[in-house]
């Protein structure tokens, strides 16, 4: 267990499945207590359950819809509440529709846009000034291969990601005078429920993505810097990835 840890407390939105499971147990072993946000109480429950008994951390399991204002802002003032400060904030959450574009809803689109890019920009503008007035913080966002190269049938998506890269650099500049850094990880597949959807009409070989707990360890490995240093964005592909390079 790492003293960068001790004593710390982190937000991770998305905790009730795929990545989000895996980056709060990794952060849970590392002793952070842990918010943990979802739009369903099932996963993040569960999840509460088994870091008390594993006696790894204090959880706190929250209903949360990152897409909604008033749901993010009380979110965080009931961690804050409750922990009494917030260091980090892992924006995990995230969907897709796999639909041509002349299929895309209008209501898809935004839900998209809502969930993988404002609900980042509210939760980042919520703990702001939080980390701020501590003088220290970290902000990690997780990206996508698709925010650096594009396919079909994923205009939102590729939209999303591609504005939440831009979004982290932007919010990296405005930390610095306040040693608030941001971190942009870029996952390539995983093999989590995002593929578990019937729009999409051909699904990944399992054999060739990665376990999310490889990605959840890069996160660590970010947010474990020293303070003079930042990683700005980290690329963590399976070695069989097709999208990337």
């Amino acid at each position: 267990m790492s003293n960068t840890f001790k004593q710390r407390v982190a937000i991770v939105t998305g905790a009730g499945s795929g990545l989000g499971v895996a980056t709060a147990r990794a952060l849970a072993a590392e002793g952070c207590a842990i918010a943990l946000w979802d739009v369903k109480h099932e996963g993040i429950d569960a999840l509460a359950r088994e870091l008390a008994d594993d006696d790894q951390a204090r959880a706190f399991p929250q209903i949360v819809d990152v897409a909604s204002a008033e749901s993010v802002e009380h979110a965080v003032a009931d961690v804050l509440t409750h922990f009494g400060r917030i260091d980090f904030l892992v924006n995990s959450a995230g969907i897709d529709y796999t639909l041509p574009i002349t299929e895309l809803t209008i209501e898809q689109w935004d839900r998209i846009l809502g969930v993988n890019l404002r609900g980042p920009f509210l939760a980042t503008r919520a703990v702001f000034p939080i980390m701020r007035q501590q003088n220290d913080g970290h902000i990690i966002n997780i990206a996508s291969t698709a925010a650096v190269r594009a396919w079909p049938n994923a205009s939102a998506y590729c939209a999303s990601k591609w504005g939440l890269l831009g979004f982290t650099r932007a919010i990296g500049t405005e930390g610095r005078p306040h040693n608030i850094r941001a971190t942009a990880v870029i996952p390539g597949g995983m093999r989590t429920s995002f593929f578990d959807r019937p729009d999409l009409p051909i699904k990944p070989d399992p054999a060739t993505l990665q376990d999310p707990g490889n990605v959840a360890r890069a996160i660590v490995f970010a947010l474990s810097q020293p303070p003079e240093s930042v990683v700005q964005e980290i690329f963590v592909t399976p070695v069989t990835e097709t999208s990337w390079p």
